[in-house]
């Protein structure tokens, strides 16, 4: 018996060429062979079955066909005949059935629309097309309408409606300005598949008037555009800015803040939905959310996992995107819209149905008379779709009959067919969502055996490797076929060689024996016909002399060898490569006929060399390596790495264990440390090595210790001091029988991540460690505490499973157990996790507030009961903000403060209150899924504390006995003051302080005048308020009375102020952090003083700490302060005898819990914005002033008459002005504030004009907005020295020098 099988993938290709050959006749075999036979029509090229087309353009309904003798066509349009000859404006191409409709000399394209139908027909039958349907595109104008202005709230959702014309195809819907700019669109804003516009919320840079909604028709490359959508966003300032303009003073006004929202579904509406989809589409799943932080998106799919590698998430999460889907996906698809404060699902439940596909399309036969054959069309869908036969384009119940065809359903049994029984057959399946429709033919022909491959080709191989001789045949019964081995040689038998269906003879190991002529024979009962080929085996190339490892001195010479034997009659050519790329391009390898050598040998050389030799029908290569090494300094032994290990042998082969032993190959002078051996698991991991042992390097057997279902090999490397060797040959492989595995899976948990749910979760087994084939998991749960019996479900190897259903936040043990075809592993530990949490039910109750005192209170509540946490519980969170002052209306945004306390505490304390306010709070749960509801809002008030320094202490008007003080009440109050304290006492010319004197002045005054004092004397002012809790911190000032009429000093430039006194430190103020405070001072006397701080806890009798200032900063940052302690501070300046400011004393803050701050409602942030608007306005007014007074006076000489020694000039390095002072506030310039070169005043309280001071004098505008002139203070009616001319400048000058 003549053995046969299928052929090797290798040869796939040929086998299908030729059975193609001899199953049908539409591939194109042999031109001569193809002019002989006849074959019925088959439709080559169609049109779409829907086609749609440009109206503009001509349409082409395509219909090409093959067949012998050629078809000729025919059409019909809406299932009757179409006459083409009548149609003036229809023409058909020559020897082709495609259709032209001249649309572009008049034609409507509107009036061909219709389902058309091609037939190909010859005198073996007729193929048909499929229904093509004809529909022009349309691309229609919006309808007309009127779009009133969007007006939005800040923090609102808001869709704007695209609504675009009907088109065919449907249009491409896309936003964009007028400018023609893509809209830019994020998780917040952008665009549903309906081509609606969404925003989560809107924020007032969405504010435009053009939204505009463009279509574009591909088809016929037109874009259609929408009138423009205006949306105007009203923000929450805008809003109390315009409610404020319209109210007295006494109203109390504020809109509410943007309010922050859970999410809610725009689109789709409501909590399930459904959606049918046809199998190989694309799956599309919309959820757009509405909310305040903006929501985030989540899919899951219900009861499973979302299909991998065809899952894809677009339009920012929103667009679930499914591709090629089949049945299998239908499901419930759950998406998730959640923010901070909460979130929303929505079910689509989907459906996948699915048009006719095939399953066994039908395919044509050829037969010779009297032969029997059968026509398959099976063909699937959903639901399951009807098939239906036709005989040449006829229903096959009405066609001619043929006694040799029987139809079964699907099939057509033919038996003992003749020539008339040539036919197209055409199978249609059809089901409410489509239809498939193929044409087979049945050709009978009765043709004598024919031979296709070439006569006396020329095939060779090398000896040892298979041989395929080819016979490519035709004929019609199918020739039977038999080979020979020479012209007379006996017919070839046996198991040295493999026959072919398709008649190729294969040899699978060739020898030089086998050479020769081999001839193929061809017969049916038509007759006969034979080939001879020639089979030539050649001797295969080897490399007899293969390159060896060498250690090579630097800058010495090496030679590798290649010498190599190969067939005479065989070319062979010789390549070097280093590391497996081209030799670099240097002189110094020089590449001989069997070797390469290589010249002044560098440490670049150093590498693996490989020589490959080629022929035409082989190709063998060996490697070495070159390690280049330091030339010794004296003549010395070559140390080298060691050669590999061989002749590795397993012995004593057990289940869990073997014996490999080996030879160490040479040391290479240096003994080898050690040997390690590694594996490879053929069956798992085919070509990794991986590490198994090491041994000392006196021993060559080691015991390994074995795992089930493994195809081992092992491999040896030899270590010494040099390096490692190259690896062994790898050993004989050794597959160890299967067992059931040994362990279970790790890290196994279960953690809910719906209120809903369970999801259990283990990191899968490694490949070895499955012990067997067929690894799948037992995952077992059951409520804990309940008596309950397990639920176990066996699932593939995966490292998921999900539990639907569970109760929210319960424990539940849960194992997960390994097996594999021969059985479990051993019983698992169980572990215990929780089922999904949920937001907690009930809020705290009998919340209570107690004051500590006006800035720190204690606030206590009753924890909540676990059972109504739903979840882990990780602590509670307090939310309080102020009401409001209790001594003076408040107007800023209510800020809302968070402490959160870790764990069960029912306790916490609230620092860093402000005192006399009313606040409010309250208290929420906390579990790992958010926060629970608030309890009812607790009111409670901090009492008074005592208030802060007063704003400002200013020292005027000085004369003999008299000073006047004028002083603003403290920022900060806190409580109803009572009364001011003012304490005041002289200072003669060595420093000393005289006596003190204490003044009481009522709350509601803000001046006083001190007489009777001594003339011509300096005193020194403490200034504080009081509450009825206490003092406040104090400011002082000093300043002097004049000399009397007598004295030699008279009032010069600037009389009326009084005159700084140098040198002092005043007004040293702190800001306290936790763990640092900054200190801040203001300095009067001479340039480049030395300061320090000193400080140290208050009340204590520790010497006083020192920290040297850098530089002439006004400002020092102390650090390392211990939260919560009071400290004493005084500034003080080197070389000035010592002199020092005054004790000031603060407080560092305590250690402070977690908050939670919008930097929005900071008091510190909305008080610079009020400063920026303060800034303009003063701009603005001293801009109008000097367009409408001015004046053109020079008081050069006034300057130089009235010079005054205290008097500083402009510095000329940084531009700032000396140590001038304004007796009204007594501040100094701040250091590096510079003069603008178009020096502007500002006209002071009095009702001075410009005029009265002159354009020369200098000024400019200080950071707050108040002017700063060359002498800074103000002098009723009296010139002010400058600087001589200058223009004074336009309003337009001013602004910019603010710029």
């Amino acid at each position: 018996m003549m053995k046969k099988k299928s052929i090797s993938a290798s040869k796939a290709s040929l086998v299908l060429f030729l059975c193609q050959m001899i199953s049908a006749l539409d591939v194109p075999l042999d031109s001569k062979l193809l002019e002989e036979l006849l074959q019925p029509p088959t439709i080559t090229q169609q049109s779409p079955k829907d086609y749609i087309v440009d109206p503009r353009e001509n349409i082409v309904i395509q219909c090409e066909a093959k067949g012998k003798p050629p078809p000729s066509f025919s059409w019909t349009r809406n299932g009757t005949h179409f006459d083409i000859d009548k149609d003036a404006q229809v023409t058909m191409k020559p020897n082709s059935g495609t259709l032209v409709i001249n649309i572009m000399n008049g034609g409507k394209a509107e009036a061909y629309e219709g389902v058309y139908q091609c037939t190909a027909r010859n005198e073996r039958g007729a193929a048909i097309s499929n229904n093509i349907v004809i529909r022009p595109s349309r691309s229609p104008l919006w309808t007309k309408e009127k779009l009133e202005p969007n007006h939005v709230r800040e923090g609102d959702s808001l869709v704007l409606h695209c609504r675009p014309p009907v088109g065919l195809p449907p249009p491409i819907i896309f936003w964009m300005d007028n400018a023609f700019q893509r809209l830019p669109q994020s998780e917040r804003v952008s665009q549903g598949l309906n081509g609606d516009l969404y925003f989560s919320n809107v924020q007032p840079e969405d504010t435009r008037e053009d939204y505009i909604c463009y279509a574009r028709f591909n088809h016929t490359q037109t874009i259609q555009q929408k009138q423009p959508i205006s949306v105007k966003v009203f923000s929450m300032d805008s809003l109390n800015d315009t409610i404020a303009a319209n109210l007295s003073d006494t109203d109390i006004y504020g809109a509410k803040p943007v309010t922050e929202r859970q999410p809610i579904l725009l689109t789709p509406t409501g909590s399930t939905s459904t959606k049918v989809e046809l199998r190989g589409n694309v799956l599309l799943l919309e959820c757009i959310a509405a909310g305040l932080p903006t929501p985030v998106i989540r899919w899951i799919k219900e009861g499973g996992e979302l299909p991998v590698n065809r899952t894809f998430f677009e339009n920012f999460k929103k667009t679930l995107k499914i591709i090629d889907v089949s049945e299998a996906d239908s499901g419930n698809y759950k998406c998730i819209a959640r923010n901070m404060l909460g979130s929303v699902h929505h079910v689509i439940s989907v459906t996948v149905k699915a048009a006719p596909y095939w399953i066994t399309a039908p395919r044509n036969l050829v037969l010779s008379p009297g032969e029997d054959g059968t026509l398959i069309c099976r063909a699937n869908g959903n639901p399951k779709p009807n098939i239906s036969w036709f005989a040449n384009g006829v229903p096959i119940a009405i066609a001619p009959e043929d006694p040799s065809r029987k139809v079964d359903g699907d099939t057509i049994i033919f038996s003992h067919v003749q020539e008339r029984s040539s036919a197209v057959y055409q199978c249609n399946a059809s089901n409410e969502y489509g239809y498939l429709l193929a044409n087979a033919f049945v050709n009978v022909l009765a043709e004598p055996p024919r031979v296709l491959t070439p006569a006396n080709k020329l095939y060779q191989v090398i000896a040892d490797s298979p041989a395929l001789l080819d016979c490519a045949y035709f004929g019609s019964p199918k020739p039977e076929i038999e080979w020979f081995k020479g012209v007379k040689g006996s017919i070839l038998r046996g198991n040295e060689y493999v026959f072919h269906d398709n008649g190729t003879l294969e040899i699978p190991v060739a020898q030089k024996d086998s050479t020769g002529t081999y001839t193929c024979v061809a017969r049916n009962e038509l007759g006969k016909v034979q080939n001879e080929v020639r089979l030539e085996v050649k001797d295969p190339t080897m490399i007899i002399k293969q390159p060896e490892y060498k250690v090579i001195q630097r800058y010495g010479q090496v030679s590798f060898e290649c010498i190599i034997r190969h067939d005479s009659t065989l070319l062979p050519t010789v390549i070097w490569l280093k590391d497996n790329d081209e030799l670099p391009d240097d002189e110094r390898f020089l590449v001989g006929k069997d070797n390469l050598t290589i010249m002044n040998v560098t440490d670049k050389d150093d590498g693996t060399y490989t020589c490959i030799v080629n022929t035409t029908l082989d190709s063998v290569s060996a490697s070495a390596v070159l390690t280049v090494v330091a030339a010794p300094p004296t003549p010395a032994i070559i140390y080298a790495r060691p050669n590999p290990p061989f002749d590795l042998e397993l012995t004593g082969q057990l289940e869990r264990s073997v014996e490999l032993s080996w030879i160490p190959g040479d040391e290479n002078n240096s003994p080898i440390r050690n040997f390690v051996i590694e594996y490879e698991d053929g069956l798992h991991e085919p070509g990794v090595w991986h590490y198994q042992t090491e041994v000392p390097g006196t021993q060559t057997t080691v015991q390994l210790k074995l795992s089930p279902y493994v195809n081992y090999s092992f491999r040896v490397i030899a270590v010494n001091e040099i390096g490692r060797s190259q690896p062994s040959e790898p050993s004989e492989q050794y597959l160890t029988k299967s067992a059931n595995p040994d362990e279970n899976p790790s890290n196994v948990q279960g953690i809910g991540s719906e209120p809903d749910n369970l999801v259990i979760t283990w990191e899968s087994l490694k490949g070895f460690q499955s012990n067997g084939p067929g690894l799948q998991y037992k995952v077992s749960w059951r409520q804990k505490d309940v008596d309950d019996e397990w639920t176990s479900v066996i699932v593939a190897n995966v490292s998921k499973y999900i539990v639907s259903g569970t109760p929210t936040f319960v424990p539940y043990e849960i194992k997960v157990q390994a097996l594999n075809d021969l059985g479990y592993a051993p019983e698992p530990s169980e572990v215990i996790g929780h089922s999904g949490e949920d937001l907690p039910m009930v809020a705290p109750g009998n919340v209570q507030v107690h004051v500590i005192n006006s800035t720190l209170a204690k606030v206590h509540w009753d924890p909540v009961p676990l059972k109504t946490v739903r979840g882990h519980l990780q602590g509670y969170k307090v939310y309080y903000w102020k009401v409001q002052s209790l001594s003076r209306r408040s107007r800023r945004h209510v800020e809302k403060k968070i402490l959160t306390f870790r764990g069960n505490k029912t306790f916490g304390m609230l620092p860093g209150l402000e005192p006399y306010s009313s606040y409010k709070l309250n208290v929420r749960v906390v579990n790992g899924k958010g926060e629970g509801p608030a309890s009812p809002d607790k009111v409670f008030k901090t009492p008074e504390g005592v208030p802060s320094s007063p704003s400002f202490l200013k020292i005027t008007n000085p004369t003999l006995d008299s000073l006047t003080l004028e002083w603003g009440s403290p920022t900060h109050p806190n409580g109803v003051l009572t009364s001011y304290i003012l304490k005041f006492q002289p200072i003669n010319n060595t420093h000393e302080l005289g006596p003190l004197v204490e003044i009481r002045i009522p709350a509601n005054e803000s001046s006083l005048i001190l007489k009777n004092l001594n003339y011509s004397t300096r005193y020194k002012f403490y200034f504080n308020a009081q509450t009825s809790v206490g003092s406040g911190s104090q400011i002082t000032e000093e300043a002097v009375t004049i000399m009397d009429e007598a004295g030699i000093l008279r009032p010069a430039v600037g009389a009326g102020k009084v005159q700084p006194l140098y040198p002092r430190i005043r007004n040293v103020t702190t800001a306290a952090a936790e763990t640092y405070a900054n200190i801040s001072w203001e300095y009067e006397g001479p340039d480049h003083a030395n300061f320090y701080v000193e400080y140290g806890v208050a009340g204590s009798k520790e010497d006083w700490k020192k920290e040297i200032v850098n530089g002439s900063r006004s400002f020092f940052v102390l650090k390392g302060l211990t939260p919560g302690t009071a400290y004493k501070v005084r500034v003080g300046a080197e070389g000035l005898s010592g002199f020092r400011s005054s004790e000031d004393v603060f407080e560092t803050g305590p250690a402070m819990a977690s908050r939670q701050i919008d930097i929005a409602t900071q008091g510190w942030f909305i008080g610079l914005m009020c400063a920026v608007a303060l800034l303009i306005l003063i701009l603005l007014i001293v801009c109008f002033i000097r367009r409408n007074k001015g004046g053109k006076y020079p008081v050069k000489e006034k300057e130089d008459a009235h010079a005054d020694p205290e008097i500083q000039p402009m510095k000329e390095d940084d531009g700032t002005f000396g140590e001038y002072s304004d007796a009204e506030d007594h501040k100094p310039l701040k250091k590096g504030s510079r003069t603008p070169s178009d020096r502007t005043v500002k006209k002071e309280d009095s009702d001075d004009s410009l005029v009265d001071y002159g354009e020369g004098v200098n000024g400019q505008f200080n950071e707050d907005g108040s002017f700063i002139g060359q002498y800074s203070g103000k002098k009723e009616k009296e010139p002010a020295e400058g600087n001589e001319s200058s223009e004074a400048p336009s309003p337009v000058n001013a602004m910019n020098s603010f710029v």
